[in-house]
């Protein structure tokens, strides 16, 4: 039987240090996907292509984070099942999960190849990177599906406190992605198709065996295929906790693509700058995304087996373990700036570009790391549209607006780029304000806080 993680016992930073060292080395090797893309792409084909690649980023990213966001949702109901040891609970959620996933990749599947064109037109992509991203989105497109129910999989397993089995299959999904990328960009000559193509092989290879797992585990999350369907009430309670987190994503996202028109307005040597840190970005923030999402996981078990007090104890261990991290790593890409942009592209001045634009990123990591941390927190007790309403106004509404009056002012790349510090520390205040002051915890912790006070 496979061993999982259970978090409503045992030393809380250890818990979660080593619940989420597996899933942060999975999510930087699901980065290695596009990263790879990028590198191969960026000096095998050229900088225009690197360009195309980058302007494809905040697409996919919009797409699927719905469907990650709505995972969110299958993730706290599997794990506070799973805490309060409700078998039947966590089979019915897992069935219904999957059945979420199979629907919600074939739309995806179907939505993004027909609608890439259009979505590029609408970011103002210039014409020269115009028809190597719309090739690049639609065979990414193509293989869609395999990834969204490989991370609603994964999201499985991580809820039952199993974060290492996933990271296996990621690894060699990413090592398969290396070997393809070089021989269908470099060997083949298949240029940038070539590149999405081997995403799309990595991605199936993910799923296969994460879906091979689950099917032949023993333990209580048993696959079985003749009874995936939507079960009782579940498709709603899933829903009514995701919906919010997967709109979030998709109103962060749709911010990103505001700010990738905005970067795009620069031409294409700012926009290969701006896509090659934006891959390093994603290896500094995803191990946050990680810390949070054990944080969900850790919260979930423990309000599923009714120990609140541990689940406020861990919300402080996670934010401590984040900005170590945060303030550690900023530091770090700052010293190799040149080494570290240099690995996407010989081209000095895009090199420069990338450069100036991680001033504005890497001292500023642990603003990020203390909104996305403590809202992680507060998703595994189930409140999520509250955690959505920071995300929304901060990372959007006030990212939009100052770009639109910053860009009516002054037509600079410093009022685009300077908007990520000033949104991470609204987001940062907010979500704090409302774990202080908010009531998100379930109402029996806040009646023995009563209790106790009158003692």
């Amino acid at each position: 039987m496979e061993r999982n993680t259970t978090m409503t016992e045992g030393s809380i930073w250890k818990k979660l240090l080593f619940f989420s060292i597996p899933l942060i080395l999975g999510n930087l090797f699901q980065q290695l996907y596009n990263t790879v893309d990028s590198i191969i792409v960026g000096n095998y084909i050229g900088s225009e292509a690197l360009a195309a690649v980058g302007a494809s980023g905040p697409i996919i990213t919009l797409l699927i984070g719905f469907c990650i966001g709505t995972s969110t949702g299958a993730g706290v109901v599997i794990s506070q099942y799973y805490g309060a040891k409700d078998k039947e609970g966590v089979r019915k959620a897992v069935h219904t999960t999957l059945a979420i996933a199979i629907g919600a990749g074939a739309i995806l599947t179907i939505v993004g190849i027909l609608l890439v064109p259009f979505i590029l037109r609408a970011m103002g992509t210039p014409q020269e990177v115009f028809d190597p991203a719309v090739q690049y989105l639609q065979v990414y497109f193509g293989g869609i599906l395999f990834s969204v129910i490989y991370n609603m999989a994964a999201g499985i397993l991580n809820a039952v406190g199993n974060s290492k089995r996933s990271l296996v299959y990621l690894i060699i999904a990413a090592v398969s992605n290396i070997f393809l990328d070089l021989l269908f960009v470099v060997g083949l000559k298949m240029g940038i198709v070539g590149a999405a193509l081997a995403t799309d092989i990595s991605q199936f290879l993910a799923f296969v065996f994460i879906m091979q797992f689950l099917m032949r585990s023993q333990d209580i999350y048993k696959v079985r295929l003749r009874e995936i369907r939507v079960y009782d009430h579940l498709f709603s309670k899933i829903v009514r906790i995701g919906l919010p987190t997967g709109i979030q994503n998709i109103v962060i996202s749709l911010s990103n693509v505001i700010v990738q028109s905005s970067v795009n307005s620069f031409g294409a040597v700012v926009m290969a700058g701006y896509a090659a840190y934006v891959k390093i970005d994603g290896f500094n923030i995803l191990p946050v995304l990680s810390i949070g999402m054990a944080a969900t996981t850790f919260a979930g078990q423990n309000i599923g087996a009714g120990k609140y007090d541990r689940v406020m104890k861990g919300m402080k261990v996670s934010l401590l373990m984040g900005l170590i991290y945060t303030i550690s790593t900023g530091i770090l890409l700052l010293i190799f700036a040149p080494q570290v942009i240099g690995i996407f592209t010989n081209n000095q001045e895009v090199v420069n570009i990338g450069i100036y634009i991680m001033r504005f990123f890497c001292p500023f990591y642990w603003l990020i790391g203390i909104l996305q941390i403590a809202s992680g927190s507060i998703r595994g007790a189930g409140k999520t549209m509250e955690t959505m309403l920071v995300f929304l106004f901060s990372l959007c509404i006030f990212r939009v607006a100052w770009i639109w009056c910053a860009m009516k002012i002054s037509h600079e790349l410093f009022a685009v780029m300077i908007i990520y510090p000033l949104s991470w520390v609204v987001g940062a205040l907010l979500i704090l304000l409302y774990a202080w002051k908010g009531k998100w915890m379930p109402p029996s912790y806040y009646e023995s806080l009563s209790e106790k006070s009158n003692c």
